[in-house]
């Protein structure tokens, strides 16, 4: 049994703050789970989908977001309680969806948990979903720590079922990715059937319908404000005069921060969890007991805004500070040192920094790298080989990004998911140069199909190369339409990628397996002519992921590579192809050599068709 499947009431389990979510979610009798993996959510439908099956979820990959949250949304208007979860930007995607089931409303309950990121460790930006609350008038909670986060879902649900609304779980990095000890509750057993009841006049959003449902939708945030007010998760700790106004994992922060400063007995601090609507009436009798207030937030001045309406309204003349130069910063994440400095200067108390922390000068760099043996390289390095410096090259969101990086230096210009395709259209209208997109297999079935289409409707002249590797590898290989592996190990269809990209209407479609670097370049100068015609070609790359097929698939490797005394010390090997199983190093005669680390080499051989000096070495089985 999974210890997230654990019935033992009381007991304790150390969990990451997304493993919190889910057994939240499972003490809910959550039955139908759908998302599109994203950093960093990508742990919640991963855990669903090794448990669902056992647990009695019914589990989705979705192909994006929107999709998820629509599939998520029929089961929830059908009676069936339903989660999503997708990383900040996924609810960009959604948002079309999303902002119109606020007013539709659920039967049962409905959270979708939204991963913010700041400092954008994995993320294009940085972006506040607070807001996306605020602009959809749906209620919003934020935990600050996994017991939190496990604790918050059942009354999400509650809350969307009162109200008959989807809620907003709103997480961070640093509370998804953190461990904590999480205290379980009841496990509820039984299935539930859905049942849907036709209510076309509520469920059909034409716009006389959607006139009554966004009357209604207003009416139940005054009455979710109510709910806001006396939430168990918004709470005053203290009764000093100094104010401080937080959220979510900021509360940490300034514990941590209140408690260096040595002002314990000096602060109250209003530590919101449920943050939309606003508990107004909250705060303002927290300002009447204060003499001056900052609010210590991540990102955004969501909160400060809030606080400052407040004091506007009820005529309360005091110092509120909050972002700013001398308070707290508006980009990337907050730590406790940060927040000391903001407190230290805003209530005139010293700070005490720690003494630095001594580490060794001489650390090798560590830059982000596609791992040894991937097709994505030999890729980029037949693409670059062949179109060169003066092609424009669009990419898109997956492990081939990393294709920015030197040597391959493959990547031009990214926006967002499936931004490669239609930028490249763009950019090949006001161009007299090659276009070359790149897009991932998982990429290209999320948000790249109407790019393409588009395409091929205004004969754009551009290569699209979709870099097939079987796998959504760099979220943790999920699994996407054009593979079968599904799970609980289903079998369910696949779609072919070539079929859906010649059903588009592109004419010349290639596919050529990348590791085979002189059939991939010979196909290469093809494509080249074909585009002085003008018109969509598409490359298929396809090589499966070795990182997936080992661990996954347990295929075994049989042979590495090895540089043998034939080196002329060209370097080629590092400056061209930067495969990071290659080193640089002294021999033993006190000179440099080019050496293969056999620990790292995958077995690959795209090196040894570059290098007459490097030959294979068998494994032993």
């Amino acid at each position: 049994m999974h210890e997230l499947l654990s019935p033992e009431k009381g007991g304790k389990r150390l969990l990451l703050g997304n493993e919190a979510i889910i057994r939240g979610a499972l003490e809910a009798n959550v039955r139908f789970v759908a998302a599109y993996p994203g950093t960093p959510s990508s742990e919640i439908i991963d855990g669903f989908a090794r448990l669902g099956h056992e647990a009695g979820v019914e589990v989705e990959y979705s192909v994006n977001e929107k999709v998820s949250v629509e599939s998520a949304c029929a089961a929830a208007i059908s009676g069936v309680r339903s989660l999503c979860s997708m990383k900040h930007v996924g609810l960009n995607v959604a948002a079309d969806a999303f902002m119109t089931l606020a007013y539709v409303g659920v039967k049962a309950g409905m959270v979708i948990v939204t991963a913010d990121d700041p400092s954008l460790h994995s993320s294009q930006n940085e972006q506040d979903n607070r807001f996306y609350a605020k602009m959809a008038h749906v209620p919003m909670l934020e935990p600050a720590t996994p017991q939190e986060a496990k604790d918050m879902v059942q009354p999400a649900y509650e809350i969307s079922e009162r109200f008959r609304i989807p809620c907003l779980l709103r997480t961070t990095t640093r509370v998804n990715h953190c461990r904590g000890v999480v205290e379980l509750g009841d496990l509820p057993s039984g299935s539930v059937q859905g049942d849907f009841q036709r209510d076309p006049f509520n469920l059909v959003v034409v716009p006389m319908v959607g006139r009554k449902l966004r009357l209604q939708l207003l009416e139940k945030e005054k009455q979710l404000q109510e709910v806001s007010e006396s939430s168990p998760f918004n709470r005053v700790e203290g009764s000093g005069r100094w104010g401080i106004v937080t959220s979510g994992v900021s509360v940490l922060h300034v514990r941590d921060a209140v408690r260096e400063l040595g002002i314990q007995d000096k602060v109250s601090v209003l530590s919101l969890g449920m943050t939309s609507p606003i508990p107004e009436r909250l705060i303002g009798d927290f300002l009447q007991n204060v003499d001056r207030v900052m609010v210590v937030e991540e990102l955004d001045p969501y909160l400060e805004e809030a606080v400052r309406n407040v004091a506007q309204k009820m005529g309360r003349s005091l110092t509120i500070a909050g972002k700013g130069p001398a308070g707290i910063p508006q980009a990337f994440e907050l730590d406790s040192l940060k927040v000391q400095k903001a407190l230290g200067r805003f209530f005139d108390v010293p700070v005490q920094a720690p003494a630095p922390l001594s580490a060794p000068q001489d650390l090798p760099a560590r830059p982000p790298n596609l791992c040894p043996g991937c097709p994505h390289r030999a890729t980029f390095y037949s693409i670059k080989k062949i179109f060169g410096e003066d092609a424009v090259y669009p990419t898109d969101i997956g492990c081939y990004t990393l294709g920015l990086l030197p040597p391959l230096q493959m990547a031009d210009f990214l926006i967002c998911m499936g931004s490669s395709v239609s930028t490249a259209g763009g950019f090949s209208r006001v161009l007299d140069r090659p276009v070359v997109a790149f897009i991932g297999d998982s990429t290209f079935f999320h948000s790249g199909m109407t790019g393409l289409v588009n395409a091929v409707t205004h004969d754009r002249n551009i290569l699209l190369v979709i870099m097939d590797n079987g796998t959504t590898a760099m979220t943790g290989h999920q699994p996407h339409p054009g593979v079968s592996i599904t799970p609980g190990g289903r079998k369910e269809p696949k779609v072919d990628v070539e079929q859906v990209v010649r059903g588009c209407g592109v004419q010349r479609v290639t596919v050529v397996n990348p590791l085979n670097v002189k059939k991939t370049q010979a196909a290469l100068e093809e494509i080249k002519e074909d585009l002085k015609e003008g018109g969509v070609s598409v490359l298929i790359s396809r090589s499966p992921c070795p990182l997936f097929e080992r661990r996954a698939l347990g295929i075994k490797q049989r042979v590495v590579f090895q540089v043998t005394d034939a080196c002329d010390l060209c370097r080629d090997c590092l400056s061209q192809l930067g495969c990071p199983a290659f080193v640089w190093e002294r021999d033993g005669a006190g000179g440099q050599c080019v050496r293969i680390n056999e620990t790292l080499c995958n077995g690959c051989a795209v090196c040894a068709q570059l290098c007459d000096a490097v030959k294979p070495k068998k494994l032993e089985a």
